[in-house]
């Protein structure tokens, strides 16, 4: 419901009343108001020109962008019964919009990316462009209010919004700089870390990182240790510190916005439907993930 890279914009009014209108399924939706942004944005070049900084770009993919589409969604989900899940919140105000409590028999549920958690806008100035998201990085007062919503479940999911763009990409101009950060690989180091600090507890961690988006999506024998269940196993280290290194980057894009930053707690092995694929910071086997599938009975 907002732009961001790639073409799969959608935010023609009765395209999106038919979808609402029509499925059962869950519809998962980015949340930002395109017309808003793009004024945003057309202000920004009035004023910079070709030189935009990156510290604008909270102010172009605004708070209000946010909560004005993050509204509608959730307006469109209540008229029509609809099953909705708001990706990636950034705002103290778009919280008000979802319940506090477990995700069990919720139809509107709420999600939050690790670099919402870890960053603050005033981080533009110094990683620019490497931090360029959608939607994008806000205050320090809606990064603790972000986690203040973990802590009583109003969010009910943390994920990491992976996105792999080169180092060539990402050293544009504002305008030309693509939106997204790669994550996956160090986005449960980043929780134990949280974890270390008191800021969540590993129970926590795991039901919004494995139980609950398993549930919200009904994936078919994952996210649990269960008998009968694919082997998604990660081994951790709750104790050993690490230092995130440019030679220890294992995205093949060879960058991380977090290089330089010290974390406690690392995973140490991680299995892929019961295969060893990773161990003591390097790849240890050849891809070995397959094609999801869906218990929807």
């Amino acid at each position: 419901m907002g732009s961001s890279t790639g073409d799969m914009l959608v935010d023609d009014a009765q395209i999106l009343e038919g979808i609402f209108k029509a499925t059962s399924l869950v519809i998962a939706t980015h949340c930002e108001d395109e017309q808003t942004v793009r004024q945003n944005l057309q202000k920004s070049k009035d004023r910079f020109g070709a030189q935009i900084p990156f510290s604008e770009h909270p102010n172009i993919r605004s708070r209000e962008a946010c909560f004005l589409s993050s509204s509608l969604a959730i307006s469109l989900a209540q008229k029509f019964g609809a099953n909705l899940h708001v990706l990636h919140l950034t705002t103290a105000e778009e919280l008000s919009l979802f319940q506090p409590g477990p995700m069990k028999n919720k139809t509107i549920t709420a999600e939050v990316c690790v670099h919402h958690l870890h960053f603050v806008s005033a981080d533009y100035e110094r990683l620019g462009g490497q931090i360029k998201c959608n939607p994008a990085i806000k205050l320090h007062t809606d990064r603790l209010a972000l986690w203040k919503a973990l802590e009583v479940d109003r969010i009910d999911i943390i994920a990491t919004d992976h996105a792999p763009h080169t180092w060539a990409e990402k050293q544009n101009l504002y305008d030309a700089c693509p939106a997204g950060l790669p994550l996956v690989q160090h986005g449960l180091t980043l929780m134990l870390d949280a974890v270390n600090s008191g800021k969540i507890s590993l129970q926590k961690v795991v039901q919004k990182m494995c139980h609950n988006p398993a549930d919200r999506f009904q994936l078919d024998g994952r996210g649990y240790l269960r008998e009968g269940y694919w082997a998604d196993l990660a081994v951790v280290d709750l104790q050993k510190e690490q230092t995130i290194t440019h030679d220890k980057v294992l995205y093949h894009v060879g960058w991380s916005p977090l290089e330089g930053a010290n974390l406690k707690g690392q995973n140490i092995r991680t299995f892929v439907n019961g295969n060893l694929i990773f161990e003591s910071g390097k790849l240890q086997s050849p891809p070995s993930g397959q094609a999801l599938t869906f218990d929807r009975s």
